[in-house]
Order: structure tokens, then C-alpha cells, then sequence
């Protein structure tokens, strides 16, 4: 029997890419909503983003025509605030990190050896959410209700007594939105990158890009969720009075400081990372050599990575934490340079000990580096307590953030861009518009933001809409505008290159600029199922080791060449090794995606405009929906048409109990414990650091009901282990059964708990400690109903034969929701019902 290594397919070539493409190919009109292709969505992602980079951008340049000269009026106080605010939001949220995961989710498949990402639907939930999110946000403009209390949104500037218009409504909303988006992209790239790469290619082997992508993905399922959390609770205090960030209701306004930071600082790093793997990728290329420390390079990804979850009371030292806060958090910030260097440092021993060869890529590939090397000098300036006090809200703080992140983001997406447009297109970039776009941006930027340190060591404060005339700044805002709009004039350069070149660009030979890496065995511009057959890869440089590599691919010379079953499959690898676990069968295109992310957005809307009734109609249709697409999956006819593998190969995932769904809730449950955390984190905060918390003398929630609550999850959570354990020994007697027993124990601990929150009789409205109470219930309520109807569909599917000892896999992954509901109820029971009682107030 051969192996995987060494199946060899003997068909016509032509014949089986015809196949592959009536099974992978995209529809074309109103069924191209269905679509669910990481190619296409990822070129989605990418064009959306730079649509609201656009409208960005012309916010920024109104900015700068506002502060241009002294005493302007081009635009009110209201009017610049709104501007202001949402040229950050939009920048941050909209564009960053939408466009470079957006350019993940195209890559990454290619770069390990992958037909697609493991999880198709949700990046296409995650594309609808991003579109509807960026639309409501946006449409605040129009209107002139966009949010006006900054980017970060800082309490109380942005809580109801300061802000009663819908602006603040607006952002808290379509950025809850937008982030569902970033979440479904960074579940599906981790487990993408851990378990769908290429036969052999062990972890170690994995090119540096993909390392990127995988803190990047990840820190974004740590770091997201306690803005989402802080988002939560001020919509709540702003909707129904709820004193979250009220002194006076037992609250505090630097919780939210904690909570958007707890985000902000890390997602520094979220953009930062994939445009450092941009370099990192480009410069081995056009400097003809293998990088220099490939382990140094993962060490300090790594590094950066934890670090950077460190630092969020770097943004907080003027509000009053204590000394010793301060050095620690001081000496962190000071602390991640030294990942960093060791990127650079890296950087520039593989140009000093290569060729390196000037081309348009490696043009802006230099202006990052000595943007990047500026941004972090500044940097370390602002982790310095003393001079942090100094310059704190002046100009400095705004010219050093643009530094490091357009310096730092924006010119390396370029650079990738030039580097990846044969293969989007299979057409070469002009190199004469591309170095006028360059050098108009390089220049135009540094003496935007260059003269903007020097504004705020003057003394000028970031947000003011305008500035008296004798002050001494003038000159220098004039020439900082006037440099703005050379920066723009090079932006509009590169977009007319970039849209000009798929129709007049020269046509580009097979891989252009003599890449390593397995994107390039693609054809220009690559089909909707990458490759016609598999390789197996066990070298960093596929492509400089095997130039044939590409051919005998596309001739179905390598594994999974086949397309008679009508399944869109792919390899299932060990996350370490690159081993071949299974086969990986993805569902097709879909409506169910669009729908469940319109129905979201119709929430959105009703929130927005108070129509709670509405709002939670449209929560159990979206839910509907959601439950109707995890239907088709496992052993459903539409998920596997055919279930039958070839001899040697091995089985379909969905006939295993570790198939990439498990590794995906597992992901998605570490997202959820960052929220769950962030919430025990702001139970805390307040009952020890707001001045008005307010704890009852008699705990208001009943131990012995929290308890028995407590009892029957744990119950329901071991029936369904011994549900599983059955199942790995290929025992399926009573399974049904099994399901719905532990469906009522759920059932039960819901009802208990539910009890205990009556029995409590809160007063959310009027303090804090009731109003995080209920958040915490309403949160166990929640997770348990979800455990309960997951359990039911389950007893379900084993009745029409989806899940049974022949398909084992879907029991593991409830199990999984139902380890992590006794996990957090026993925590929920401990905060609030068993140290209160221990501690009291």
C-alpha cells in the first residue's frame, strides 16, 4: 500500500484541474455572497479596508487643514471633535487590522501548503460583520452623530452626562460589531496555522510570516475581548443606567482606562507583527539568502508577544497609580525593545551578508526602517515616567503613535503589496510611479509627523480644534499640513499605480522576484483551490530547494489529487510535527453566513435606535441561523458527500475525535476566558479601588442555590465525559439518551441559577456591585443555555445518524463548552456569593 509520500496520481492534468474547479470554483451574480474562499475573502477584506483608509485619510487631511494656521473656524468645535475622533477610529479599527488580516487570510493557505482556512464560514461571517460594523460606524458621519470623545473613548467624557447624543451609542456599537469580525479571523488563523500546513512541514519549518500571523491571530483572541467587555458595560450604563464608570453609583471612569487598554497596547503589536513578517519575508528574497537567526526571530516574536499584554498602564501614568506601578510599567515598556532590536538587528545582517537588489518592494522596505528605528527611540523617550509627565496629550504622543504605526504598518503593507501583485494580478508594478509614490510619501510623511515632535516639546496639546496666533507654533503647522498633503499626493500616486497596473502592467514571469516560499508555486493569479496536489515540504525554502516544485504540483504529482468524492478537502497535519493526522473536509459556499451577520446588524440598528423588542427578535433569528449552519456539519450529506477515503489514505476528520472544530472551540473558549477574566478583573477593581462601592451586609445571592447550581453542571458536564470516553472506545449504546440527561442537568443549573438572580431581587440601576452582579448571571445564564441547546441538537443528530461511533467527533467539542461552564461557574460562585460573605466589604 503506498503512502501519502508516495502517492502519485496517473490522470489527465487538465481534466483534474477542471474537476478541483467545479468543486472549488465561485459563482458568479447574487451568488457570489455565498462565496467562502479565503482567496476571495481576503481580497474583500483588503479592498474594504482600503475604502475606509481612504475615508480616513481625508479626515486627517481636514484635520490638518483645521490646524493649518492659528484661529481657523473651516470647522466647529463639535464638527473637529467628531473628525477627530473618528479619523482614529476609523485608522485603528477599520483599517489596520482589517487589512492585514485580511492579507493573512489570503496568504496563509498558500504559504503552508493549504487549499483554504479550516473554518471557511466564519471567515465569511467575519467579512459580513466587518462590512455591516464599518457601514453603521461610518454612516454616524453622515448624520452628524459621530462619536466626539476621542478614539478611546474615555469615560466620562463619552458616558451619557457628556455625551447624550447617539455618537458614543454609535462607536460602542459598530466597533462590538467590527470586533466580532477580528475574532473569527484570529480563531481561524491559529488554528489554520496549527493544523492544516502541508505534510512535513514541522513547526520549525513554517515560514516566518506564518509565525507572525500566529501571535499576531492570537494575541488578537487574548487582547480583543476586554475592549468588547468594557464596550458591554458603558452601552448598558449609556442604555439603562447601569453605573459601571460612575463614582457616585460605586463605579470608577479609570475602569475603562483598564479595559480599552488592556486592548490598545497589545493591539500595537497586533499591527506591528504582520508588518514586521512582511520584512522579514521580503528581505531574504531580494537579499538572495536565507534570513540570518530564524530561532532569534521566533524567540523575540514570541517574547514581544507576552510582553506586550504588560504594558497597558503605559498609557496611564499621568492619572495618578501608584509609584511602584509606574517603575514596574516603565521598565516594561522599556523592555520590549529589546525583541524589537533583535528584529532589526536581524534584519540588517541578512541585507549586510546577502545582495541585496533595489527594487520597488525594498524601497519601502528602507523607508520602515528608518521610520520604524525613529518610532521606537521615541518610544522608549515616552516610557521614561519623568519625560512621560512632560509631554503627555501634546503633539509628541500624536507624532510618535503615527510613527510607529504608519511607519510601522503602513509601509510595510506597501512593500508586501508591490511584493504579492504578480501573484494577485500575474502582472509586474511600474517601478517609475511606484518611486514617485515612494519618495512623496517618505517625504510627505517625515515632515508631517517629524515637525509634530517638536509642536508638542512646545507645549501645543493634542484635540484642540485651534490655537491663538503668537503662540509659536504657526510655522510649524503650516509646514506640517502642507507636508500632509504631499503624503497624500504620494498615497493617491501608489493607488493609481496599483489600479493602473492590472491593465497595463507587464505580464509577470512565474515567481517574479525568485521567492522561497510556496504562495509562489501558485499560479498568477491562483485558483480558488491553490494547488492541484499537495507536496510534502520538510525545508524553510521549498522553492530555492526545488524549482520544480510548482510543476510537478500542478501536474498532481503530490498528494490529495483527486476529485471524484466532491468534497473540498485538504491535509489535517499534527500542530508540531506536520504530520498527516486526516483529511480535512471543508463545507462550500454558503447564505447562512450573511444572513446570520445581516440579522446581527439589524440588531445593531435596534439598539441603536431603542428598539429593544426588535433587538431581541433579531437575536434568536441570528442564533437560528447560526444553530441552522452548524447543522450541516460532521456526517451531514452536505458537509461529506461521499465518506469513503483512498487506500493508504487517512480518515476524514469528521470520523475522528480531533478534527480542527475542537481546536477551534478551544480557541474560542480562551477568547471567551479573556472576557470572563476581564470581568472577575473589573468585579475586583471596584470592590477595592472605587472610593463608592457599596457591598451589601447581607450577600444578596443565595449560596445554597449557587450551589446547587454548581452541583448539577458538574453533573452534566460528566455525563458528556463519559459520553466521549464511550466514544473513543467505539461505544455508542444509549448515546441519545446520554445527551439528554445531561441537556436536563443543564437545564437544571439554568433554572437554579435563574432562581438565585430572583431570589437576589438587584438593584442594577442604582449601584455597581448589583450591576456587575447581574453582568456575571447574566453571563452563566447565557453559557448554559448555549450548553443546553448544543447537548439537545446532539441527541438530535444521533437520531438522524451524524454522530455515533462511526462519527464520533462533535460530542468533544459540546464537551468542551460544557469543562469550560464548570470552570467560570465556579469561579462566578467564589467572587461573588463565597468571598463576600468571607471578606465582606
Amino acid at each position: 500500500m503506498k503512502s501519502v509520500n508516495q502517492e502519485a496520481v496517473e490522470q489527465d492534468p487538465q481534466q483534474l484541474h477542471e474537476d478541483l474547479h467545479d468543486i472549488w470554483g465561485n459563482p458568479k451574480g447574487l451568488k457570489a455572497l455565498t462565496i467562502v474562499n479565503h482567496t476571495t475573502l481576503g481580497l474583500r477584506f483588503m479592498i474594504t479596508g482600503m475604502v475606509f483608509f481612504l475615508i480616513g485619510g481625508i479626515l486627517a487631511m481636514l484635520v490638518r487643514t483645521q490646524l493649518a494656521m492659528p484661529d481657523q473656524d473651516f470647522m466647529s468645535p463639535e464638527i473637529y471633535n467628531q473628525v477627530t475622533t473618528m479619523h482614529g477610529t476609523v485608522m485603528m479599527f477599520l483599517f489596520a487590522i482589517p487589512m492585514l488580516e485580511g492579507l493573512a487570510i489570503y496568504l496563509i493557505p498558500k504559504m503552508i501548503g493549504a487549499r483554504d482556512l479550516v473554518c471557511p464560514r466564519l471567515t465569511s461571517l467575519g467579512y459580513f460583520c466587518y462590512l455591516f460594523g464599518g457601514i453603521i460606524l461610518t454612516s454616524s458621519l453622515i448624520i452628524e452623530m459621530a462619536p466626539s470623545s476621542g478614539w478611546f473613548m474615555y469615560t466620562p467624557l463619552s458616558s451619557k452626562e457628556f455625551a447624550p447624543d447617539l455618537g458614543s451609542d454609535f462607536w460602542l456599537l459598530g466597533i462590538t460589531f467590527v470586533e466580532i469580525s477580528a475574532l473569527s479571523a484570529g480563531v481561524e488563523l491559529v488554528v489554520s496555522i496549527l493544523r492544516t500546513r502541508t505534510q512535513g512541514m514541522a513547526l520549525h519549518k513554517m515560514p516566518l510570516f506564518a509565525w507572525y500571523i500566529l501571535a499576531m491571530a492570537l494575541m488578537i483572541v487574548v487582547g480583543f475581548p476586554p475592549l468588547i467587555l468594557g464596550s458591554v458595560l458603558l452601552e448598558l450604563e449609556r442604555a439603562v443606567g447601569m453605573p459601571f464608570f460612575q463614582i457616585a453609583g460605586g463605579g470608577d471612569p479609570v475602569l475603562w482606562q483598564h479595559l480599552f487598554w488592556l486592548f490598545g497596547h497589545p493591539e500595537v503589536y497586533i499591527i506591528f507583527l504582520p508588518a514586521a513578517g512582511i520584512i522579514s519575508t521580503l528581505i531574504p528574497v531580494f537579499a538572495g539568502r536565507p534570513i540570518v537567526g530564524y530561532g532569534w526571530v521566533v524567540a523575540a516574536i514570541t517574547i514581544m508577544g507576552f510582553i506586550s499584554f504588560g504594558l497597558w498602564v503605559h498609557h496611564m501614568f499621568t492619572i495618578g497609580i501608584p509609584q511602584l506601578a509606574q517603575a514596574f510599567f516603565s521598565a516594561a515598556s522599556m523592555l520590549v525593545a529589546v525583541p524589537t532590536a533583535i528584529q532589526v538587528f536581524v534584519w540588517i545582517a541578512t541585507l549586510w551578508l546577502g545582495k541585496p537588489k533595489m527594487k520597488l518592494p525594498m524601497l519601502w522596505v528602507m523607508g520602515f526602517l528608518i521610520i520604524f528605528v525613529c518610532g521606537g527611540l521615541t518610544g522608549v523617550m515616552l516610557a521614561l515616567v519623568p519625560f512621560n509627565w512632560q509631554v503627555h496629550d501634546t503633539h509628541f504622543v500624536v507624532a510618535h503613535m503615527h510613527y510607529v504605526l504608519v511607519g510601522g504598518m503602513f509601509f510595510p503593507l506597501i512593500a508586501g503589496l508591490y511584493y504579492w501583485l504578480p501573484l494577485f494580478s500575474g502582472r509586474m508594478p511600474s517601478e517609475n510611479l511606484g518611486r514617485w509614490g515612494f519618495w512623496l510619501t517618505f517625504l510627505g510623511f517625515n515632515g508631517t509627523f517629524l515637525i509634530m515632535h517638536w509642536t508638542g516639546l512646545l507645549g501645543m496639546p493634542r484635540r484642540i480644534y485651534t490655537y491663538e496666533a503668537g503662540s509659536g507654533w504657526e510655522i510649524f503647522n503650516l509646514l506640517s499640513s502642507i507636508s500632509s498633503f504631499v503624503l497624500s499626493a504620494g498615497i493617491a500616486m501608489v493607488l493609481l499605480d496599483i489600479a493602473l497596473h492590472f491593465r497595463f502592467g507587464k505580464p509577470a514571469k512565474h515567481n517574479p522576484w525568485n521567492a522561497d516560499t510556496l504562495e509562489w508555486a501558485n499560479t498568477m493569479p491562483p485558483s480558488a483551490y491553490n494547488f492541484v496536489s499537495l507536496p510534502n515540504v520538510e525545508t524553510r525554502h521549498p522553492l530555492w530547494d526545488d524549482p520544480n516544485l510548482p510543476h510537478t504540483m500542478a501536474e498532481g504529482k503530490h498528494s490529495l489529487a483527486v476529485a471524484s468524492h466532491g468534497r473540498r478537502e485538504m491535509w489535517g497535519t499534527d500542530p508540531i510535527s506536520g504530520k498527516v493526522r486526516e483529511i480535512i473536509h471543508l463545507p462550500g459556499n454558503s447564505w447562512w453566513p450573511l444572513f446570520a451577520a445581516a440579522a446581527l446588524a439589524v440588531v445593531c440598528l435596534s439598539l441603536l435606535t431603542k428598539v429593544y423588542a426588535l433587538a431581541g427578535v433579531f437575536v434568536m433569528i441570528a442564533g437560528i441561523f447560526l444553530l441552522r449552519w452548524s447543522w450541516e456539519n460532521g456526517a451531514h450529506p452536505k458537509a461529506a458527500p461521499d465518506a469513503g477515503v483512498k487506500p493508504g489514505d487517512p480518515p476524514l476528520h469528521s470520523r475522528t475525535m480531533d478534527g480542527p472544530g475542537l481546536w477551534a472551540m478551544g480557541v474560542f473558549l480562551i477568547a471567551n476566558g479573556s472576557f470572563y477574566l476581564s470581568y472577575l478583573f473589573g468585579w475586583f477593581y471596584l470592590w477595592t479601588v472605587s472610593p463608592e462601592w457599596q457591598m451589601p451586609e447581607t450577600p444578596p445571592l443565595s449560596l445554597i442555590l449557587m450551589g446547587a447550581a454548581g452541583v448539577a453542571v458538574l453533573a452534566g458536564c460528566g455525563v458528556m465525559e463519559k459520553l466521549v470516553r464511550g466514544l473513543r472506545q467505539q461505544r455508542d449504546a444509549g448515546l441519545g439518551a446520554g445527551f439528554y440527561l445531561a441537556a436536563a442537568l443543564g437545564a437544571l443549573q439554568v433554572g437554579l441559577t435563574g432562581w438565585a438572580l430572583w431570589q437576589a431581587e438587584l438593584a442594577p440601576t442604582q449601584t455597581s456591585h448589583d450591576a456587575v452582579m447581574l453582568v456575571g448571571l447574566v453571563y452563566a445564564l447565557f453559557h448554559g443555555g448555549l450548553a443546553v441547546i448544543l447537548t439537545v441538537l446532539q441527541g438530535l443528530r444521533v437520531g438522524y445518524g451524524y454522530v455515533g461511533a462511526h462519527a464520533p467527533f462533535e460530542p468533544g467539542v459540546v464537551t468542551l463548552l460544557w469543562r469550560y461552564n464548570v470552570v467560570t461557574f465556579g469561579l462566578l460562585i467564589a467572587a461573588l456569593a463565597v468571598l463576600p460573605r468571607v471578606l465582606g466589604g
